[in-house]
């Protein structure tokens, strides 16, 4: 009993790390921007393409390598032939998946790129204005003249105490 509880213990603990947590978020999103994606490539990019290449749909474009028939069958229904599926290369859909990916690829280099350039920035500032501070508390202490040793403590009551009795003495 005591295994399974520091095994459920382990598991809650390993599943509610930050890192897990934002790489199922990237799942759902990607997941959810691949769908935006290849609806753009299917539905927009590639019958324009196709139009441009005289009225191709990139999807049916195959390689039969063996014809389908279909079944003949005599009067009374008895098969007399049987129906054989089509055998093809299906390398159209493999364009499309292709055409997918290279956008897919670029989107997200878009994304990365830009989000670094962000990210860059605010150091920048973050940095700029830590030097900033920096240079302030510098120049403040700077401005401040240090506190005088001992000695010249010492030096000064002794310069006192001789100017009092300077005094006295008249």
């Amino acid at each position: 009993m005591g295994k399974v509880k520091n095994f459920a213990n382990d598991f809650k603990k390993f599943i509610s790390q930050g890192n897990i947590l934002d790489m199922a978020v990237g799942v759902v999103v990607g997941t959810a921007f691949k769908a935006i994606v290849s609806s753009l490539v299917a539905d927009i990019i590639m019958p324009v393409i196709g139009c441009l290449l005289g009225d191709v749909n990139f999807t049916e474009l195959k390689w039969v390598l063996v014809e389908s028939v279909a079944e003949v069958v005599d009067e009374t229904g008895a098969v007399i032939t049987p129906a054989v599926a089509e055998v093809a290369v299906k390398y159209g859909q493999f364009i499309q998946y292709i055409i997918d990916f290279v956008i897919i690829a670029f989107a997200m280099f878009i994304v990365v790129k830009v989000a670094m350039s962000v990210r860059n920035k605010l150091e920048a500032k973050k940095k700029a204005e830590e030097a900033a501070a920096k240079a302030a508390e510098e120049a403040a202490k700077a401005a401040i003249p240090p506190e005088p040793t001992v000695e010249e403590k010492t030096l000064k009551a002794l310069e006192d105490i001789r100017d009092f009795v300077k005094g006295i003495k008249g």
